[in-house]
């Protein structure tokens, strides 16, 4: 154990400077109650020679009040040093010994932070719950649970229980679990499996399997998250069986999340049935008690809307006095948004929710590729022009993409674009009552 690691115990937030304050007042108090002892003893009982040589006596009083203070003080610095390495030893496993006063200081902080809660599915929530899960440990992720295609779509249809995918994803990145703990959640099943196993992913298994044992999929989600220490609360939006459908724009209806996309032709309108799927108590808890709402990233028609268009939902998050932010994606979507920039993102948005505005900003990437995306990804970068009404929403752009994904969010870039527009809001709200004052 380090210096700077043991230093690490005074650190604001901790909740540890106080007891270690009432440690050092009772060392004291009972120091004192000994040498109340030992001065009786001594003005009491005759003592050779040698003991005045061994207690230095031929030293002035204020020199060893001195050298006892340092002794005493280094003895101390030693005993917490090896008791903060057992203590370090006995929890952690040597590749994350340095790491626990981080992680209590990491747990004390967020705890303090806003309550945020994100709306969306699939990669990019799960990117974006990554990069927050730094700044506050009061997330709510609102989850879609239109999804029926792979994994998520078998044990649906097989086992009647809501997809667990965009959940099971959302728990991995939320996860504060070893490493090796949230790989085996991801980890996918190839054709060697067999029929049955092969091409689900082990985390959807578990969460399953733990509804079964727990008797909802409410409280699996929950045990689940505790297992893995997961920081926040992952929350479906509905609890009953959704189907996504899209009115096209040749006229076409098409039903089942998956197919929506391969439709071959532009989507007009996304609608869910049953139509009045009741909302999920515990999301609408979360967005009536937000500091903060995030919609996106992620596909609009399959991912973010699924969970708006749920009854009740919308309604809460237009009367929640919350900061709103819309994350637009970085690139348009194959069959969902081809062509489409910023403002059709946030408009399309707007239409389905049957109002003009929905957030205070509209997040969007700066960080445009010089050269057009490969032809086989059929995307295009998401333009975010500033001379096109966001319906009352501001603009704000900035760097947003990873540096070896081009057409994906980096999710330290994007918390932090977030978190500083969240913690900017008082100050534009003075900027615009001192610019009224003067006016």
């Amino acid at each position: 154990m380090s210096v700077s690691n043991l230093t690490k115990w005074l650190y604001f937030g901790l909740h540890v400077k106080r007891w270690l304050f009432v440690l050092l007042v009772g060392v004291v108090i009972m120091a004192l109650g000994f040498a109340y002892l030992l001065r009786e003893v001594y003005v009491s009982y005759s003592f050779p020679a040698w003991v005045g040589i061994a207690t230095l006596q031929f030293i002035p009083r204020w020199m060893r009040g001195l050298l006892f203070i340092s002794v005493a003080s280094g003895v101390t610095l030693y005993g917490a040093w090896q008791l903060n390495r057992s203590i370090v030893m006995a929890l952690l496993p040597a590749e994350r010994q340095g790491q626990l006063l981080d992680q209590i200081y990491s747990q004390r902080t967020q705890g303090r932070g806003p309550k945020i809660v994100t709306i969306g599915g699939g990669t990019g929530l799960s990117t974006l719950l990554r990069g927050l899960k730094q700044y506050t440990s009061n997330i709510t992720a609102v989850v879609t649970v239109a999804d029926d295609g792979g994994s998520s779509g078998l044990l649906r249809r097989d086992m009647h229980v809501i997809p667990p995918g965009d959940i099971r994803n959302c728990i991995a990145a939320l996860a504060d679990a070893e490493p090796l703990v949230t790989k085996l959640f991801q980890y996918r099943f190839g054709e060697h499996a067999g029929q049955g196993i092969a091409g689900h992913s082990f985390g959807n298994l578990f969460i399953v399997a733990m509804s079964e044992v727990t008797g909802s999929m409410e409280t699996a989600i929950r045990e689940t998250s505790r297992v893995l220490a997961v920081r926040g609360a992952i929350v479906p939006s509905t609890l009953a069986d959704i189907v996504l459908g899209a009115t096209l724009e040749d006229g076409r209806v098409i039903r089942g999340e998956s197919d929506i996309p391969h439709a071959g032709s532009p989507v007009k309108d996304v609608f869910i049935e049953p139509a009045q799927a009741p909302v999920n108590p515990e999301a609408l808890r979360a967005i009536r008690e937000a500091d903060l709402i995030v919609m996106g990233p992620g596909s609009l028609y399959t991912s973010v809307l699924p969970n708006l268009l749920v009854s009740g939902l919308a309604e809460a998050l237009l009367r929640s006095p919350a900061h709103k932010i819309y994350v637009a994606n970085v690139a348009t979507q194959h069959g969902e948004t081809d062509g489409y920039n910023a403002a059709d993102h946030y408009a399309a948005l707007c239409r389905h929710l049957g109002t003009k505005n929905v957030a205070n900003v509209v997040l969007a990437n700066s960080n445009l590729p010089a050269d057009p995306l490969p032809d086989e990804w059929q995307s295009d970068p998401v333009v975010a022009p500033g001379d096109v009404d966001y319906g009352g929403a501001r603009l704000v752009l900035a760097d947003l993409v990873a540096p070896d994904h081009r057409y994906r969010h980096d999710p330290e870039r994007l918390a932090a674009a977030v978190m500083r527009q969240y913690y900017e809001r008082d100050l534009r709200v003075l900027a615009g009552t001192a610019a009224e004052i003067t006016k």
